[in-house]
This record gives structure tokens, sequence and C-alpha cells, in this order.
């Protein structure tokens, strides 16, 4: 955990600084309610120690601003015996807990332990709550496709081993989803399931992100960072889009699959991490490995186990079960009496190629369920492109938004290359740029 200490006195942030250090945390440490809230816009805390007499500031009233500026985070005030009334205040303002001056190091690890108890429970809640999100609308591992029970078996089979796992596919077809599944049915389904996804950040970042970094290691890091591997330790680390990886940041990555060791940027330590892990990509790696983009011994020890997902429009007998199964999602979520489609809607879905698979076809449906006037979704409430006057399409001239039109430009793309580098060099962008638009859009 990376933790702040805000305290007027040095030498309380220097030897509670030195016991959380003892302990495996990050420390930052501030004199002062500005320094402190500094630190927090520059990188976020998990834990905080705030002492209730700041000097010439109220410790309660800097406790609402550090609460502000960072919902969620744990605050544990530092009160002498004399102002325990106070910090029962502070915690009814939501304080985290207090310990009472003068303490010992055995509290500090004791409360650390609890915020760390606490902000896994949290997590788990959070994943639990995405999962059913998502899984509720998109994908119900129920299909009557071929291709998609054959994927769905192998992926149950693996599930239940230590298996590298690498899921195939175009974006949209519900790889991370199913990734969520596989980490439910494995032996380290207690652990947390973390998401990195690779073309989000540029090189430097994304390495960070993964293993974490050291105070100075670069510019603009201004503390200690544990990284994503860190956090997936006993449970699972979800590689989204591994295709995108810098070559440079490979060899890392293949020495955490062999060895189960790692370093933070900047630092020699070498550390251990208990992971399982599952990448998805939606490139054909054998090619990127022959072009030199990605390593021969890195796709070998990723690719234990293949599981390719068929896009929707290679679905058909699913559509339309998938597109009530999201209608009554939304349904319940909006709480609208929608029981179903009008014809023209049915065939419409039918003829439209769906560039942008599961993750189009909940967006298509939210948006109708939001439009739709009557108790069922009529032509009229989805997007242009699913006009017959369009022919499916939405041409250059047409009353469209500008944000409609560059949506249905970047999916005729994506559908006519073969990875998102060639489309990204085909838009003139580059592949971080076109993975926020993709996530704008909600075909990711």
């Amino acid at each position: 955990m990376r933790v702040l200490i805000v305290d007027d006195e040095p030498s309380i942030r220097k030897t509670t600084g030195l016991a959380v250090e003892t302990m495996g945390h990050a420390v930052v440490d501030a004199p002062n309610s500005l320094r402190a809230l500094k630190l927090l816009e520059e990188a976020p805390c998990d834990a905080c120690f705030l002492d209730v007499n700041l000097g010439a500031e109220n410790g309660v009233e800097v406790l609402d601003k550090i609460l502000k500026a960072q919902p969620g985070i744990a605050v544990v005030m530092f009160t002498a015996f004399a102002n325990i009334s106070t910090a029962v205040e502070a915690m009814r303002r939501g304080a985290f807990d207090f310990i009472p001056k003068p303490f010992t190091p055995e509290q500090i690890r004791q409360v650390l332990e609890q915020v760390a108890r606490t902000r896994k429970l949290e997590q788990r809640v959070k994943q639990l709550e995405t999962q059913l999100n998502e899984q509720s609308a998109e994908i119900d591992f129920d299909s009557t496709d071929p291709a998609m029970q054959r994927a769905l078996e192998i992926a149950f089979k693996a599930a239940a081993t230590p298996a590298t796992i690498m899921l195939l596919g175009s974006s949209g077809t519900g790889k991370s989803m199913l990734a969520r599944e596989i980490h439910r049915r494995g032996a380290q389904r207690d652990g947390t399931f973390v998401t990195v996804n690779c073309p989000s950040l540029s090189r430097e970042l994304l390495e960070s992100e993964l293993f974490g970094h050291v105070k100075g290691s670069f510019t603009g890091a201004v503390g200690d960072t544990l990284g994503k591997v860190a956090s997936a330790d006993g449970g699972t680390l979800f590689l989204d889009e591994i295709g995108e990886l810098p070559l440079e940041i490979q060899p890392k990555l293949l020495r955490l699959l062999q060895e189960r060791e790692y370093e933070r940027v900047g630092e020699a330590k070498v550390r251990r991490a208990n992971v399982r892990v599952i990448a998805a990509t939606n490139r054909n790696l054998a090619d990127e490995m022959k072009e030199g983009r990605f390593r021969e011994d890195l796709f070998y020890r990723l690719s234990v186990i293949n599981v390719t997902l068929p896009g929707l429009k290679d679905r058909p007998g699913d559509l339309m079960r998938l597109a009530m199964r999201a209608l009554g999602f939304f349904r319940e979520r909006m709480g609208k009496r929608l029981t179903g489609f009008a014809p023209e809607v049915s065939e419409a879905f039918v003829r439209y190629s769906w560039p942008g698979n599961l993750r189009e076809l909940r967006n298509v449906i939210e948006r109708a369920a939001i439009l739709a006037a009557g108790d069922i979704i009529e032509l009229d409430d989805l997007p242009e492109n699913f006009q017959p006057q369009s022919d499916a399409r939405i041409a250059v001239g047409a009353r469209v938004t500008l944000d409609e039109l560059e949506a249905e430009h970047i999916r005729r793309i994506l559908a006519s290359t073969k990875s998102l580098d060639e489309a990204a060099r085909t838009l003139g962008i580059d592949p971080a740029t076109l993975y926020r638009k993709r996530q704008k859009m909600g075909l990711i």
C-alpha cells in the first residue's frame, strides 16, 4: 500500500515512516495540509495517518479536505488521550480509525492490516459488481453456437489448472468476461482479479503500472508504487490486448511467467508473485512474431491453452437470445415494461455486421431501451446505421453528429484491417488514442 503520514512533528513522521516501510509499504509524508493535498494530487494513497493537532491547523478540518481530495482513503487519526472525543468526531465524519499517542509499531501494524483487509474486501465487492453488471447484459455462457460451445469447453477445463490461457478473438467478443469466469472457476478464485490494458499507456508508464516503481526512478515518480503484479498476488492477472505489449517489456513478463519473479522499476530487489496469468488479443501473434514485434519464447509461453471466441456475426443462433437477455437487464435497471423487439428490429440486427460484437450489442440495446416510448423496441429507437435508408451505414453528408460519423468510420476501419496498429496507421492516430476512442465507443 501507499501510505501518507501528515504530522507537524518531524520526529513523528520519521519514526512512523520507518515503521511503515519495514512492514513493506511505500511512504510519503507531509507537515501540513497543503503538502498533503499536493501529494494526493500527484498519486493516490491507500491510507493516511493524520494528527488531530496539526500545528495551527485543525486535524478534523484537514480530514474533510483529504476525504474530498480522495474519497475512500482510509484516514487514521493520531490523537492524545485528552482529544479522544475529537477523534470520535473525526470517525463520525469519515475517519477509518484512531490511535492514541504515544503509540507502538505494533499498533501501526494492526491498523494497516485492517486497512488491507478492508481494501481487499472492497476490491472483491467491486469485482463481483463489475462481473454481474457486465455478464448480465453481455454473456451467459449458454451458447448454442458450436464454435462458442467448444471455446467455453476448453476454457472451463483449463480454468481448474494453473495453466496460462490465451483468449483470441475480435474486440467485444467477451474475452474480458470470460477471463473473469475462468478466474472464478480457478483455484485462486479468492484472490484479486486485476486487469492491465496493455495499449492504454506509454511503455514507461505501462512497465511501472505492471511491476511498480521506486521513488525517483523516473520523472514524476514521487513515491513508491507496488504495481498490478503485486496487487494480483494470489489471484489472477489479466493482460488485455497483449499483442500491444511493447517489445522492451516482454522479457520481464516472460520472467514472471517462468520464474514468478520480477523487479520494480528502479529497484534491484527481486520480488516474487504467485499470479495466474490470462492474456487476450485480437491480433495474429504468429504474424507479429514473424515481423519481430513479439518474442517467440513469450508467444509459446502464453499459448499453453488457446481459446478463440467467434464474433457475434458468426453466431446467428445466439444473436436474438443475447439481445433479449440484454433487454431484460436494462428493463430491470430502468424500470420499464419492455417485452421485446419489433420484427423489423430483429431483421436489422440480422443484417448488421456487428463490428463491436457483444459490447456494441449491449450499447445499442441500452440506447434503445432509453429511447423506447412503448413496450417494444422499434426501428426508430436504434442508431442511424441500423436504418434502411442508410443501407446499415452512415454516409458522409448524412444528418448525423461528428461523433456518430467518427464512430462509424472507426468501426469500418477496424473491420477492414488485420490489427490495431494497421487501423491506427490508417486513421492517422497512435494506438493509445485509438484504444481510448474504442473505449469511449464501447467497443472494448
